[in-house]
C-alpha cells in the first residue's frame, strides 16, 4: 500500500463549505446525498497525470500547467465544479482531448492555495463519476458534454459482506506491515461505514499504477470493483511479507562489514554536509588526476581498472585503505614527466668551479655528458660512482650536478640498509606496505629525470632479509632499468633518465657485479693549498653567516688557515677544518656580544687561545743519522701521511720480529724482502752469516695505529739492506712501492694523497714505481714543483737510489774480523 498523501484526513471538508470542519469519512446518509446530486451537462476537464481521483476521497493536487492554473482558477470563482480526468499517457505535457480517458469523477474545489514556489495546489474532493460523451471546447482548456456513469450496487448479502470484510482486513494488514504509513490509516478505514466510499478510499490509496486504477474507476458493479481490489491487495501483501522476511533473514545475517558499511554511508552523508571528502569525491578526484597524466596504455588501463575495482569496494574493508594508497601513489608518480636540461655548458662549468674546488675529474665528465645530450637529445644518463676519504664533497657535488644542468635533486642514504625491500618497496597486500626508496624519491622529485644521489653505497648491509646490493643491479644497470619492476608499484617504470652518482669511501666492500656496473671517478683529498682555498671562498664565509657575523668581523690569513689546517684536522676532507673555522667564528662572536675589544685578524695567539694547545704534531722527515731507518708513504682513509720503518741489528741466531701493530699483507712484506736478501745477499753487499746469526727487530711507530697494505714492501727491503750493510739512507727521501720474490716493484694506489703528505713533511726525493708515472702527471703541476721523482723497476735500483755510496761497516767487519786481527 502507498504512503498516504500528506494530507490530514481529520480536517479535509466533507462538504463544500470551506469554513466547515470536515472529516473524511463518509456516512451512508452522506453518500446517498452525494448520489443524489445532479451531474452537469458541461464540465470544464481538468487532466491529472500522476493519479486518479474515486469519488468520496480527497485529495490535494498541484497544479502547473497554464491550461489548468487558468481552470482552477475561474472554477473558483464559479460554482467550484470541475470535471476531473486521468490523462492515457502519464508522460504527455499538454494532452488534447483524444489522449484522456472517457470516465472521470466530478469534484468540487475545497480549498486553493497559493505555494511559495509560485505553483498553486488546490484540495478536492471526489462527488460522482461521469462518462465523457463529446469535447465542447479546447481553449483555453478543455470542456466536454457529460452524462452520469450509472453504479451497479450488488445485494447485501453473506457473500459481499465477507469479500468487503476481507478487502477490509487485508488493507488494515498492508498497513500494519508497512511502517511508512500512519497508523491512522488504519483507524479512519475501521471507521467507514459506507461499502462504496471504502472501496473507494482503498482503491484511491492502494500501491497500483494510474491505468490499474482508472480499470477500477471504469469498473461499474461494485462486487467486481471490490473482487479486483482484493486481488490487488492480496498481491501486495504476499510482496510484504516477502520483503519483510528477507529483510528480517538478512537483519539476521548481518555482519560487522555490513554495519559498519551502513555506518559508513551515514558518515559519507555527514562528510558532505560538513564539506569533507566522501570516497566516491576522492575516486572522482583519482580519475580527474589520472586524466592529466602522461602514461602509457597499460599502464593507464591498469590503473582504471583498480580504480573500478575501489569503486566498488566497501569504504570500511580492510583492503579498501590498501587499495586507495596504491593509487595514490600511482597518480603522484611523475609518469614521462621530464624536466627541461640546461645546455649552456659555459654556465654548467662555472658553477662546478664555483661550488667545489679541484675535482677535475668528475667536472670533465659532468661537461663530456652535456656535450653529447646537447648533440643527441636521447642518450642515457651515465652512472657514476665518486669514490674518496670521508669530507671531500661527494655527496655535495651531486646538489652542484643538479643545480648546472637545472635538474631536481635527490638523496637517499643507503648506509645500514639491509632489507631487499628499502630498495624495491614491499607487495602492497602487506600492512604498512609502501614502495622502495627509489620510487618514493622519484615521486618526491616529481620529475623523472633527476640527479640521483646513491650515498654510501660501500656500506650496504645484508642478511636474512634480502641483500640491497644485488636489488640495485637492476637500478643501475643501463639496460635493464628503463623497466625498473618496484614491488609495490607492480608496473615498470623508466629509470633510464636519471643521472645516477653513488659515493663510496672504499671499493673494497662493494659487490664485483655492482661495481661492473659503474663508471668509477676517484676524489682524491685536499693538498693543503687547496684546503687553503675552500677554507677562503666557502667555509669561512659560510660560517660568517651561520652565526651572524659580517665579513669584517674576522679576518683569517692564509697563513693562519694553514696552520689551524696542519695543528688542528688531520683529514682529507674538509669537514673537521669546517668545525674548527666554526670555533674560531663563534669565539669572535662571544667577544662583539660581551663588547670586548679586540682585533678582528686573528693571529697565531689568537687561535692558541681560542682552540688551545695543537691536536696533532706535524710528521717532519727526521733525518739519516741511523742506519736501518727509512721513511715511507701511507694511503689512510683520512689522506696521505708518512710513516717510518725501523730495523735494527742484535746477536742471535738470525730471528726476525715484527711489531707495531702491522697486517698480515705488510708481515708478508716483511717475509718477502728478508727472503730477496737472502737470494742476493752477494749482489746486495750482505753475508749470508750475518742474517744467520744476528737477530732482525723490524717496528713500524706509532704502534697503537693498525697498519697494512703491500706499499711498505720497498720500504721495507730498503731498511732491512741499510741496517745489515750499514749504509745510510739518502738526506729527505721517502719511498712507496710493493716488491715481489723476484725484486719486481709494482705500483700502488693513494700516489695522490702520499705525495702531498711527502711535500708536506719537506720531502725532496721520491722513489716510485715506474707504472706509477702516469698517476703523477694527474697532479697540478704547482703542488710537486719541489719534488723530484725517481721511476724504478726493480729493488737494484731502489737500494742504489735509496742508500749512500760509504764503506760497508759493523756488519761483516764487526761479526768477522781477519785472522791477523784476532
Amino acid at each position: 500500500m502507498s504512503i498516504f498523501d500528506p494530507f490530514d484526513f481529520n480536517t479535509a471538508p466533507a462538504l463544500i463549505n470551506e469554513d466547515t470542519e470536515f472529516f473524511p469519512l463518509m456516512s451512508p446518509e452522506d453518500e446517498e446525498e452525494m448520489n443524489n446530486e445532479q451531474t452537469p451537462e458541461i464540465l470544464a476537464i481538468l487532466p491529472l497525470r500522476n493519479t486518479v481521483l474515486f469519488p468520496g476521497v480527497v485529495i490535494p493536487i498541484t497544479v502547473g500547467r497554464d491550461k489548468s492554473i487558468r481552470l482552477i482558477k475561474d472554477a473558483y470563482r464559479g460554482k467550484k465544479i470541475i470535471g476531473v480526468v486521468a490523462q492515457n499517457d502519464i508522460n504527455i505535457e499538454d494532452p488534447n482531448f483524444d489522449q484522456l480517458n472517457k470516465v472521470g469523477t466530478v469534484a468540487v474545489i475545497i480549498k486553493m492555495l497559493q505555494m511559495p514556489d509560485g505553483n498553486t495546489t488546490v484540495i478536492i474532493q471526489g462527488k460522482s463519476r461521469f462518462s465523457i460523451d463529446a469535447e465542447v471546447q479546447a481553449e483555453p482548456y478543455i470542456k466536454a458534454a457529460v452524462s452520469k456513469f450509472e453504479e451497479v450496487r450488488p445485494k447485501m448479502d453473506k457473500e459481499f459482506k465477507a469479500l468487503v470484510s476481507s478487502v477490509k482486513e487485508l488493507a488494515i494488514q498492508i498497513i500494519q506491515y508497512s511502517p511508512n504509513i500512519p497508523s491512522d490509516a488504519a483507524i479512519a478505514i475501521k471507521n467507514i461505514d459506507s461499502t462504496p466510499f471504502l472501496i473507494n478510499f482503498i482503491s484511491s490509496n492502494m500501491n497500483a499504477a494510474v491505468a490499474d486504477k482508472q480499470l477500477l474507476l471504469e469498473q461499474a458493479n461494485l462486487r467486481e470493483r471490490a473482487s479486483m481490489v482484493l486481488v490487488h491487495l492480496s498481491t501486495e501483501l504476499q510482496l510484504l511479507e516477502l520483503k519483510n522476511q528477507i529483510q528480517n533473514r538478512v537483519k539476521v545475517d548481518l555482519d560487522k562489514q555490513q554495519r559498519d558499511y551502513f555506518l559508513n554511508q551515514q558518515i559519507k552523508t555527514i562528510q558532505e554536509e560538513l564539506g569533507g571528502n566522501s570516497p566516491d569525491m576522492e575516486i572522482d578526484s583519482l580519475r580527474k588526476r589520472a586524466n592529466t597524466k602522461k602514461w602509457s596504455k597499460d599502464t593507464k588501463d591498469h590503473f582504471l581498472k583498480e580504480v573500478d575495482k575501489l569503486a566498488r569496494m566497501n569504504p570500511a574493508a580492510a583492503d579498501y585503505s590498501v587499495l586507495i594508497n596504491y593509487l595514490e601513489v600511482l597518480v603522484e608518480l611523475p609518469w614521462q614527466q621530464y624536466s627541461k636540461d640546461n645546455f649552456d655548458l659555459n654556465r654548467a662549468q662555472k658553477i662546478l668551479d664555483k661550488d667545489h674546488h679541484g675535482m677535475d675529474k668528475v667536472k670533465k665528465r659532468i661537461i663530456e655528458y652535456l656535450s653529447v645530450l646537447k648533440l643527441k637529445q636521447n642518450m642515457k644518463a651515465p652512472i657514476l660512482c665518486l669514490v674518496g676519504p670521508p669530507g671531500v664533497g661527494k655527496t655535495s657535488l651531486g646538489k652542484s650536478i643538479a643545480k648546472a644542468l637545472g635538474r631536481k635533486y635527490v638523496r637517499i642514504a643507503l648506509g645500514g640498509v639491509r632489507d631487499e625491500a628499502e630498495i624495491r618497496g614491499h607487495r602492497k597486500t602487506y600492512i604498512g606496505a609502501m614502495p622502495g626508496k627509489i620510487i618514493q624519491s622519484i615521486k618526491k622529485a616529481g620529475t623523472s629525470n633527476p640527479v640521483f644521489v646513491l650515498d654510501e653505497i660501500d656500506k650496504v648491509g645484508n642478511d636474512h632479509r634480502g641483500d640491497p646490493s644485488s636489488a640495485l643491479l637492476e637500478v643501475l644497470d643501463p639496460e635493464q632499468n628503463s623497466a625498473f619492476a618496484d614491488h609495490f608499484v607492480e608496473l615498470d617504470y623508466d629509470l633510464s633518465n636519471i643521472m645516477f652518482i653513488a659515493t663510496a669511501n672504499s671499493l673494497s666492500n662493494i659487490q664485483p657485479a655492482l661495481l661492473d656496473r659503474m663508471e668509477i671517478i676517484e676524489v682524491n683529498g685536499y693538498t693543503i693549498e687547496e684546503k687553503i682555498e675552500i677554507a677562503k671562498k666557502h667555509l669561512l664565509p659560510k660560517q660568517k653567516e651561520q652565526h651572524g657575523l659580517k665579513v669584517k668581523d674576522i679576518v683569517l690569513k692564509p697563513a693562519i688557515i694553514e696552520k689551524v689546517i696542519e695543528d688542528y684536522t688531520r683529514e682529507s676532507g674538509v669537514r673537521g677544518l669546517e668545525k674548527t673555522i666554526g670555533s674560531l667564528v663563534r669565539g669572535a662572536a662571544t667577544k662583539i656580544a660581551m663588547e670586548v675589544a679586540y682585533n678582528p685578524t686573528f693571529t697565531n695567539q689568537d687561535v692558541l687561545t681560542t682552540l688551545g694547545a695543537p691536536y696533532y704534531d706535524k710528521d717532519f722527515y727526521e733525518g739519516n743519522d741511523v742506519a736501518g731507518v727509512i721513511t715511507g708513504l701511507a694511503w689512510t682513509q683520512v689522506g696521505g701521511d708518512i710513516l717510518f720503518i725501523e730495523a735494527s741489528l742484535s746477536p742471535g741466531k738470525g730471528k726476525m720480529t715484527l711489531t707495531g701493530n702491522l697486517g698480515d699483507v705488510m708481515k708478508e712484506s716483511a717475509v718477502i724482502a728478508m727472503a730477496y736478501i737472502r737470494a742476493h745477499a752477494q749482489a746486495l753487499g750482505i753475508d749470508y752469516r750475518v742474517i744467520d746469526q744476528w737477530d732482525l727487530h723490524i717496528h713500524v711507530p706509532a704502534g697503537a695505529t693498525p697498519k697494512d697494505g703491500p706499499s711498505a714492501g720497498i720500504t721495507m727491503l730498503s731498511a732491512l739492506v741499510s741496517a745489515f750493510t750499514q749504509r745510510q739512507v739518502k738526506e729527505k727521501l721517502a719511498m712507496t712501492g710493493e716488491i715481489t720474490l723476484r725484486g719486481k716493484v709494482l705500483p700502488v694506489g693513494g700516489i695522490k694523497e702520499k705525495i702531498l703528505a711527502a711535500k708536506r713533511a719537506n720531502i725532496k726525493d721520491i722513489i716510485l714505481s715506474k707504472a706509477n708515472e702516469k698517476d703523477i702527471k694527474e697532479i697540478n703541476e704547482a703542488y710537486i714543483k719541489d719534488l723530484r721523482f725517481h721511476y724504478v723497476t726493480n729493488m737494484l735500483d731502489v737500494i742504489d737510489l735509496a742508500l749512500l755510496k760509504n764503506k760497508v761497516v759493523n756488519a761483516i767487519d764487526i761479526v768477522y774480523k781477519p785472522e791477523k786481527d784476532k
